[in-house]
């Protein structure tokens, strides 16, 4: 029989209560066994939910730490600002962790994570979850296989949809570099790692462009910044916040607006909380569209396209080889090789997986692969882990400073050599 893993959840946001830890409950000889959350509601409804003692209940992550060790592996799911205090001290306490990424927003802490998992011989997956969906494997399974020959080019685009870039990016958590990461970090660090892991070659240098053009005060319809009835704009605003929150296609979005929400709560929450603000007066400052060049190892070259301005919340890809093109679109769950001189082959990846829950099926297979890292079976062949994640977060590190600087090319070293202790 395996050994029982206990887990332990460090943060009851999104990804902590219904990304990750609902897995745990698939998994024979894995339960969790504590959780910490600062807020109340949410921290209480957690622990009912998975039937958790009051005493392993706590309002802090530094609470939490304080006790004896209580599981094997803590899931941090907390603020990315927070990511680097939480994870040194589960690393210190002797735990293997689940981080959500990014890793941490400065480039020094990400280097010292894994510097210290490695000194204390902990394991550190970090949550790079495109990795494990059927669509990127497939991709990944094509490059090898050599059915397009040499890759000379990829171009990856992060379409962020308009209602997801509304309440994460103006309203949300994530809408200010100050409190959180750049979007190229908080966002686009998935996207850095999938182009790293596709080309299988390291970057060398990035340039980037890219401005926060929409989203400012001088397209505010209104003086006041609650978002209201009363506004002239308010039929015809697509941002409005009663329309986002009310679309089925960002229904997803009211637990981050209130816990469990029925009609009357949603309405109590928007008339007082961060989001029912007018989109155009919040404090938000990160970009709303932006491009990255990159490029690689011998010659390798790369963009990435990140804009808030889609219709749809989805990944496409296109990528170039010597003998050949794939195109795939992970909404639709297609992709398409274009071998030169032969009909397309069009694959729809409904056909070949059988679960495309949570992050087009890549969630379940990351906490299976986690457990097989945890209980030492996976033979060093899991897909993700901390060593994996540097150097994407370098990339994305590079691109900000690319992008602040005004375009000009950043090469990964310059971003190495102000860091003494690199893995």
């Amino acid at each position: 029989m395996e050994k029982l893993i206990r887990v332990a959840v460090i943060g009851c946001g999104g990804r902590g209560m219904y990304s990750y830890a609902p897995y745990v409950k698939q998994f024979e000889n894995a339960e969790i066994t504590a959780v910490a959350e600062p807020i109340a509601e949410r921290r209480e409804f957690f622990a009912e939910t998975y039937h958790l003692k009051p005493e392993n209940c706590f309002e802090t992550a530094e609470e939490f730490f304080a006790q004896p060790k209580m599981a094997e592996v803590v899931f941090i799911c907390t603020q990315d600002r927070q990511h680097y205090a939480h994870t040194i001290a589960a690393l210190k306490k002797g735990y293997d962790i689940l981080l959500e990424k990014p890793v941490s927003n400065l480039p020094e802490n990400c280097i010292d994570i894994a510097n210290t998992a490695k000194r204390l011989g902990r394991k550190v997956m970090v949550c790079h979850v495109l990795r494990y969906t059927p669509f990127y494997q497939k991709i990944k399974e094509a490059i090898q296989n050599g059915e397009i020959g040499q890759v000379m080019s990829l171009h990856q685009f992060e379409d962020v949809g308009w209602g997801h870039y509304a309440h994460s990016f103006v309203r949300g958590l994530w809408r200010n570099s100050d409190e959180t990461s750049p979007m190229i970090l908080a966002k686009c660090c998935h996207d850095m790692d999938i182009i790293l892991w596709l080309i299988g070659s390291d970057c060398q240098k990035v340039s980037s462009f890219g401005t926060l053009s929409h989203f400012v005060p001088e397209n505010a319809p209104i003086e006041g910044d609650r978002c209201t009835k009363e506004c002239p704009k308010y039929d015809s605003c697509p941002y409005c916040a009663d329309k986002v929150y009310h679309n089925p296609k960002w229904a997803w979005a009211q637990q981050a607006v209130v816990l469990n929400p029925n009609e009357e709560k949603l309405q109590k929450a928007l008339s007082e909380n961060k989001y029912g603000r007018c989109v155009y007066r919040c404090d938000n400052n990160v970009v709303d569209h932006q491009i990255v060049n990159l490029q690689f190892e011998g010659g390798v070259t790369a963009s990435l396209t990140m804009c808030a301005f889609t219709n749809e919340m989805t990944r496409e890809i296109k990528i170039m080889g010597t003998r050949g093109e794939i195109i795939g679109n992970m909404e639709e769950n297609t992709v398409t090789i274009k071998r030169f001189g032969e009909e397309p082959e069009v694959i729809d990846i409904r056909t070949i997986a059988t679960d495309l829950s949570g992050h087009g099926g890549g969630e379940n297979k990351m906490v299976r692969d986690l457990f097989a890292m945890v209980r030492g079976t996976d033979n060093g062949a899991a897909l993700t882990s901390i060593d994996k994640s540097i150097q994407s977060h370098i990339m994305a590190f590079a691109s900000e400073r690319s992008r602040v600087e005004g375009g000009r090319v950043v090469e990964l070293e310059e971003i190495y050599k102000e860091h003494t202790q690199i893995i």
